[in-house]
């Protein structure tokens, strides 16, 4: 029997407008739940690992495929293909279920992952990986989704901090892992490590997740149109930010073109979804203060994080003087602090309040990263080393509460819809934020040592240990200024905070 929602407070929260949803899951019995979250946890190793381990693969891959113009769509692709699917699998998760959803996106992932490894060109591989991002899609929504399902409110920062760790142990794997696969074995070993790690994965969903059963009567039709529509104006304006500046001008005609026909599209999907029944990206994502003030918080993140992961390498290896490893390790270290200040933060928050908590860490982070550019030159490695500790720790403050706030503000019937928008949101950030930053690297790099010189050029001096001290002290200036933009993106999301989201977060009790 359909529970009537009702609203409650998450730290004492409350709010003016109340959540509406559906069911609750029912939660599996204590065994079968831990089975469950074990395959969460491996669908999110997946999708994590995928962002990073091909990296380090590239020269391997263009000296066996060839293919060197076009290799950074292997990322690209990937990166629009998740990005423009997380709306679509969160609305289809609400109307069908966790379950399928998950499935369909596992094997769809595998199955890219597979057809990557079988690749006999570039533009193969590219688009096989165009179909794992698909999948990939699908496991980053629909983990996080289900995840919330399982537990309840007082227990959610639990599991959140869980994927969280997963996700920052896969990001310092990643790398290492395909350098050692692509140096000692092969460059297909990458993708088909995914085979056995996803059918696992894949196996324990099948077998040990039970969803309730649905109460019998006519599902509301899929919006394919509303689908189609998003997917299309995602695909053209993330190919303008992607490609910009980078395969052609920003001015230039192919760069003018993709972002007239992307902001057409746009008017395009309003268009379609005001005339939806049940549309893929709903208004009320947007008209309800919590849900909306959340995802412009984490499109802000998105752009902040892409900052160090650009510019930290480069500055360690010329500014410091650092090896390649060493410059690695100076970046991983807020992917330590990350998870263990996420785990943290529900003691945090369960006494000032979810918006309270949030704006402490984006507040922290915001003075952080405003600080690099006053660190001395050149100075010592453990002076970035601890700036960055400091960061993931104010950052694992910031992003875990909203999402719990968000996901607890909704029913179940909304949770899927409302989790796939703040991720769609975040990806979008970082999207924007590696152009963004490249641009602003490359106009001080040119501005510093004359019109020719850019990031490229500037890396493969660095690598042949040619650089001299002007070009130091331009890279330092570079990094200091990509730090102060993305200080200007957390103070945004500080702002955000401030004045549109809610004092007290609402959650829906069924």
């Amino acid at each position: 029997m359909r529970s009537t929602p009702r609203t409650t407070e998450v730290s004492g929260a409350g709010s003016t407008e109340p959540a509406t949803g559906g069911k609750e899951t029912k939660n599996p019995a204590p065994g079968k739940r831990g089975a469950v979250v074990a395959a969460l946890m491996l669908a999110m190793a997946l999708a994590a690992l995928d962002s990073t381990i091909v990296s380090t693969a590239v020269p391997q891959i263009v000296g066996d495929l060839g293919g060197f113009s076009s290799f950074s769509w292997l990322f690209s692709g990937y990166l629009l293909a998740v990005t423009v699917s997380l709306p679509v699998y969160g609305k289809l998760s609400d109307i069908f279920g966790r379950k399928p959803v998950l499935v369909v996106g596992a094997a769809c992932f595998l199955l890219g992952s597979l057809l990557c490894a079988a690749a006999w060109n570039m533009a193969a591989l590219i688009a096989f990986r165009v179909v794992q991002g698909l999948g990939g899609g699908a496991l980053q929504g629909t983990v996080q989704t289900l995840a919330a399902d399982l537990y309840p409110v007082a227990e959610r920062p639990r599991i959140q901090a869980r994927l969280s760790t997963v996700w920052a142990v896969s990001a310092i794997a990643g790398p290492l892992l395909g350098g050692l696969l692509a140096g000692y074995a092969d460059w297909r070993w990458i993708f088909l490590v995914n085979l056995p790690v996803g059918s696992l994965a894949l196996w324990l969903i099948v077998r040990h997740l039970h969803e309730p059963g649905r109460r019998p009567g006519r599902r509301p039709p899929i919006d394919w149109a509303g689908a189609l529509s998003v997917f299309a104006c995602g695909g053209v304006l993330l190919t303008a930010l992607v490609q910009g500046g980078v395969a052609w001008p920003w001015l230039s005609a192919p760069s003018l073109a993709l972002f007239a026909t992307g902001l057409a599209l746009v008017a395009l999907v309003v268009v379609v979804e005001r005339r939806a029944p049940e549309p893929i990206m709903p208004g009320w994502v947007w008209r309800r203060r919590t849900i909306a003030s959340v995802n412009l918080s984490l499109g802000a993140l998105g752009l902040l994080v892409v900052a160090p992961s650009l510019v930290l390498p480069l500055y360690a290896q010329s500014v410091l003087g650092l090896s390649p490893v060493a410059a690695g390790f100076v970046l991983s270290v807020w992917t330590l602090s990350w998870p263990i200040s996420s785990a943290f933060s529900q003691h945090v928050y369960r006494r000032i309040g979810i918006r309270s908590t949030a704006m402490i860490g984006i507040g922290a982070a915001t003075l952080i990263l405003f600080a690099f550019p006053f660190l001395p030159y050149p100075g010592r490695a453990w002076q970035p080393t601890a700036l960055m500790l400091l960061l993931g720790a104010a950052l694992g403050l910031f992003s875990l509460p909203l999402v719990v706030g968000v996901q607890s503000a909704v029913g179940w019937s909304q949770r899927g819809t409302a989790t796939a928008s703040i991720f769609f949101c975040r990806q979008s950030g970082q999207t924007i934020g590696a152009p963004l930053f490249g641009a602003i690297v490359n106009g001080v790099l040119a501005a510093r040592l004359g019109g020719t010189s850019d990031l490229d050029s500037v890396t493969e001096t660095m690598h042949a240990g040619t650089a001299p001290e002007a070009t130091r002290q331009a890279v330092a200036d570079a990094v200091h200024a990509v730090y102060l933009g993305a200080g200007g993106a957390a103070a945004l999301a500080f702002l955000v905070l401030l004045f549109l989201a809610p004092r007290r977060f609402p959650a829906v009790t069924e």
